[in-house]
């Protein structure tokens, strides 16, 4: 029998771990992307409205997807804060509370959780 030793997610040289990353299981496996610093336009944090709008589309369809028990209240809540990022003087606010609400909502859906932290990353710093 092969002894293998998990090492966990490890980013090295200027890497930035920006999100949690977990893989448990026989097989178990983490997808990732590097990019280096400045690629797609920085972090999340610094996404502008129409890209956020974007994020919380795959949010919904994710939802759609997931076997999550309030999956259609939490498509219609991401949903409404897309059409609050529409408006001509978005309420960051309410759009932050989404957001947190939304992080809070998923925690047990890996790819979710991952998208929806970045959504909060990205309303933090409108």
């Amino acid at each position: 029998m092969e002894e293998r030793i998990n090492k966990g997610v490890i980013a090295g040289a200027k890497a930035t771990v920006s999100h949690v990353a977990v893989a448990s299981g026989d097989r178990a496996r983490v997808d990732y992307q590097v990019t280096e610093a400045g690629d797609q336009g920085g972090s999340a944090g610094q996404l502008g409205p129409a890209e956020i709008s974007e994020l919380l589309a795959q949010l919904i369809d994710g939802l759609h997807g997931s076997d999550h028990p309030d999956r259609a209240d939490l498509a219609e809540f991401a949903e409404d804060a897309r059409e609050e990022l529409a408006s001509d003087e978005p309420r960051t606010g309410k759009l932050r509370r989404v957001a947190r609400a939304l992080v809070e909502a998923v925690p047990g859906i890996t790819g979710l959780t991952s998208l929806a932290v970045t959504l909060e990353e990205a309303v933090r710093n409108l």
